[in-house]
């Protein structure tokens, strides 16, 4: 039986177990608190309180995901369990990291083998762990996600409810994806492993932010939001760090290594499939 080991079960991979549980596979998902492991196993997901021993996960996995955020020290499950990870046989591994690690590009183009560039901190140690896998000698893939939106990571509620704004920066675009395609790509890798390979994940329409918030309002049937300078804002540093890089993703390879059709192929078609979910 195919059993996949989720280190640090997030958002992303949610939405992959979710498409694998009614195909027969088991999934064991690491989680930091009681109460969130009552709300795996409701999803059908096997919880295994962290920090913990691996090994017995380790030994029924077939396949490893790996999407904790990194520290300084990079992967924080490579840290506390190296010896058993770089031990263990699986099929696959795949680890989640961003397309932050390419840097500010002006709104210019990257693919996979631009050169990192990272300009943050969390860049820094995002691309500080992706090399920290690739060195394990296990079948790695590395997936750079863009900006990730899907169920309950949507705009329509800050529009609804009149909190939205439209941060004007000229020049400013943004990739995106929505954690369905996230799915739809990680299955695919699984289907046609490469191990090494490295994937961006993003959608085939790099937009400006305000773009996608005026469309949100649009099929709500409502005005758009307002228009702010972005020297105006007010933002979390994090938010502010997003907007001091801007670049538009290739996802070429997704498409022709492992012939994933996009579900939601820009932002519009997936503004369109949140709304119109039950």
């Amino acid at each position: 039986m195919n059993t996949l080991l989720s280190l640090g079960h997030g958002y992303s991979a949610t939405a992959l177990a979710a498409r694998l549980i009614p195909m027969g596979w088991q999934v064991i998902g690491t989680c930091r608190n009681p109460d969130r492991a009552g709300a795996l196993r409701a999803t059908g997901v096997e919880p295994l309180l962290w920090p913990a021993d691996l090994a017995p996960a380790l030994a029924r996995a077939t396949h490893i995901l790996a999407s904790a955020a990194p520290d300084a020290g990079g992967d924080p499950f490579l840290q506390a369990a190296g010896d058993a990870l770089r031990a263990a046989h699986p099929a696959w591994v795949g680890y989640l990291s961003t397309t932050a690690v390419y840097g500010d590009h002006q709104g210019g183009w990257v693919d996979e083998a631009t050169p990192l560039n990272p300009g943050s901190t969390r860049a820094h140690q995002r691309v500080l762990a992706e090399a920290q896998w690739l060195e394990t000698g296990l079948p790695v893939h590395i997936f750079r996600l863009a900006g990730i939106y899907g169920p309950g990571r949507g705009p329509f509620e800050k529009v609804r409810d009149g909190s939205a704004r439209r941060i004007i920066k000229p020049g400013q675009v943004f990739s995106r994806i929505h954690v369905a395609d996230i799915a739809n790509v990680l299955l695919a890798s699984i289907t046609r492993p490469n191990p090494g390979a490295i994937y961006n994940v993003c959608d085939n329409d790099p937009a400006p932010p305000e773009d996608v918030l005026s469309y949100a309002a649009h099929l709500l049937g409502l005005p758009e939001p307002p228009a702010i300078p972005y020297d105006q804002a007010e933002m979390t540093p994090m938010a502010r760090s997003f907007y001091a890089e801007s670049k538009r993703v290739r996802n070429d390879r997704i498409k022709t290594e492992l012939g994933v059709a996009l579900s939601y192929p820009d932002y519009r078609a997936g503004l369109e499939g949140l709304l119109a979910a039950p």
